[in-house]
């Protein structure tokens, strides 16, 4: 099976809703789109996919989840590593590139696709969310998720009106991921978002850098 990283999505059509950003970050959308790519391409699609993306999630952050999906014009399996957030037995993330985000056009051509989280994996079936409530409240879930990147990028969602929520944000779509028949319903782990596996890692590294910082110490003696 031939397996490439997510490709630059093509650019957005004049009539694509407008994205919910502010006009700085609008103007930097499309560099911030390259230099992503080129960062999932080489390094956190690689670690998800190895089974070391347990990692890197964090609640500054925010966790990332690998999706993957069948390219709706080449056949081929694409990966985007995503945020993401676990609820009623499914997987949720967001497409923030609205519409024309190339992993999105991919899963409703065909909504079979397989997640890689940083505890297990399973094929699912994904579909964008229609329901209102729905979206509103998965979507202010997986941005606050996203921590200090979703505050900076989209803002403070938690306690942002509704109606102003459904008429800026709504063309970011939302889509659920339901595990296939014979698959386990998705229960969130120490390592997805809100659990406190993230504390492991962090802590490794503290000590490491700390041992680090003792032996120069005793070295400069």
């Amino acid at each position: 099976m031939i397996t490439t990283v997510e490709r630059e999505p093509a650019p957005m059509p004049a009539a694509a809703p407008a994205l919910p950003y502010g006009p700085v970050m609008t103007r930097l959308l499309r560099p911030l789109q390259r230099g992503f790519l080129v960062l999932n391409r080489g390094f956190m699609a690689p670690l998800i996919r190895h089974g070391f993306g347990w990692l890197v999630g964090n609640p500054l952050t925010g966790h990332l989840m690998l999706l993957r999906t069948r390219g709706h014009r080449s056949g081929r399996i694409r990966e985007a590593p995503l945020g993401y957030v676990i609820g009623d037995g499914a997987v949720y993330c967001v497409a923030g590139y609205g519409a024309s985000t190339s992993w999105l056009r991919n899963l409703i051509a065909d909504p079979s696709v397989e997640v890689v989280l940083p505890t297990r994996r399973f094929r699912g079936t994904a579909e964008p969310v229609t329901d209102p409530d729905e979206w509103l409240a998965t979507y202010r879930a997986l941005i606050a998720s996203f921590g200090l990147i979703g505050r900076t990028i989209v803002g403070d969602v938690r306690t942002t009106d509704e109606a102003e929520l459904l008429e800026r944000h709504r063309s970011l779509p939302v889509v659920r991921i339901r595990p296939i028949e014979g698959e386990a319903a998705v229960a969130g782990g120490p390592f997805d978002p809100g659990g406190l596996g993230w504390l492991l890692p962090c802590g490794a590294t503290v000590a490491v850098a700390f041992a680090g910082w003792r032996w120069w110490r005793t070295t400069r003696r």
